[in-house]
């Protein structure tokens, strides 16, 4: 084989060993495509509920939303409900990773400050997301659900968590120890909800960074010894 030859040969090889590789690495495992599916479904729950509400948004929209056949969503998550619970439980671990990379192990005032400007950072940078989750939370108030329930249970979580912040923060000297605990967990609580209340009517009405830089402001001068 002479020199030219044996050259022409090993591009050859070489452009369909590319070839090879491209459609091997495009090619996705039936776990993965579901995945994406259901990332896709998701995304266009999101989208749908804030258009319309959780009552009118039907699984079949979804589902051509997301640019699959009508009845994909109805086969993956059973019914509405089933697929609203598990878009529940992801915006919950979504909203828990946020708030942790804020809070850090924290207690005391700093905790309860970090907790803070971590909504106000998730109202900013998750607007959609966090629309629509407590669209749902709050329209399945009228009616015993799975989802109320869970909602629930989360509240219970929320309000633990700052009475924790609190009682540390009295046990290490740093908040005065005439504050109640739970008390103050549960107006925490209503000033976290109250405020994203307000901001699902209109959020234009509201200056968070204002809002929240006053709230700290009341709160360390609440909580200090």
């Amino acid at each position: 084989m002479t020199g030219a030859v044996a050259g022409a040969s090993k591009k050859k090889d070489s452009a369909m060993a590319g070839k090879t590789a491209k459609k091997s690495s495009s090619r996705k495992t039936q776990a993965e495509r579901t995945a994406i599916s259901d990332q896709l479904m998701f995304e266009a729950a999101i989208v749908l509920i804030n258009e319309h509400g959780t009552q009118k948004t039907t699984l079949k929209e979804i589902g051509e939303r997301a640019g699959y056949s009508r009845g994909l969503a109805n086969y993956r998550f059973g019914s509405k409900e089933g697929l609203l619970d598990e878009l529940f439980t992801r915006f919950d671990t979504r909203w828990k990773q946020h708030v942790n990379s804020y809070v850090a192990g924290q207690s005391g005032i700093p905790a309860v400050r970090a907790a803070a400007k971590a909504l106000r950072d998730f109202l900013k940078l998750e607007s959609g997301y966090m629309r629509a989750m407590y669209m749902l939370w709050y329209e399945s108030l009228g009616h015993n659900s799975v989802i109320l329930n869970r909602l629930a249970g989360h509240h219970d979580v929320y309000r633990k968590d700052a009475a924790k912040w609190i009682r540390k923060g009295i046990e290490d000297g740093e908040i005065d120890p005439g504050i109640n605990p739970e008390q103050f967990a549960v107006q925490y609580c209503a000033f976290i909800f109250g405020t994203v209340y307000q901001w699902l009517v209109k959020a234009e009405a509201l200056d968070l960074d204002a809002l929240f830089r006053d709230y700290e402001k009341n709160t360390i001068k609440l909580l200090s010894k």
